[in-house]
């Protein structure tokens, strides 16, 4: 059995009640992206500050796309490394499922952030130091900018029970 994952039955084919909890760092401070922006420590205080005022959240979105949210994102913070995420795939959502496929059979592992920048300076190289930003939602991605912001590695065996127990449900749907 999967931890945190409940699997109820319903006329013989196994029902997920509640999602795969995946963690990881969206954004590390100081690296600088493919885009040639850096992320400082801080950028996203006032940002998280003002959601949590709100009641609102960040949003989990499959490959930065506002038309495919795939789960939710319970805990994002600031810690000394970066920004990091920890949210549930929700199975009742078929891309989710996919998504936890292929994290699991390692095809996809990237974190990626949305946001508006609100203060930046730019180096004379041309790079951009992020001071603020408004973060909008962090996505799983093939490519992240941030070729460093990943999902955890500690999670993929139990990514591979997940992946196991949607193959036993569509099994036992096909049967029905």
């Amino acid at each position: 059995m999967v931890p945190g994952l409940e699997v109820k039955f319903a006329g013989g084919a196994p029902i997920l009640s509640d999602g795969h909890v995946i963690e990881g760092y969206a954004s590390l401070f100081g690296l600088t992206d493919q885009g040639g922006d850096a992320v400082m420590r801080g950028a996203f205080a006032a940002s998280l500050a003002k959601l949590s005022a709100k009641g609102d959240k960040v949003r989990m979105l499959w490959q930065h796309d506002p038309a495919k949210p795939i789960g939710v994102w319970d805990e994002i913070r600031e810690d000394e490394k970066g920004l990091w995420v920890k949210g549930r795939l929700l199975p009742d959502v078929i891309q989710a499922r996919e998504a936890a496929a292929l994290i699991q059979a390692g095809a996809i592992d990237g974190l990626s952030i949305g946001y508006r920048t609100i203060r930046a300076e730019r180096d004379q190289k041309g790079r951009r130091a992020l001071a603020e930003v408004e973060l909008w939602e962090v996505s799983l991605v093939t490519f992240p900018m941030l070729p460093e912001a990943k999902v955890g590695r500690k999670e993929a065996e139990d990514l591979r029970e997940m992946a196991d127990l949607f193959a036993i449900a569509a099994d036992a749907l096909r049967n029905d």
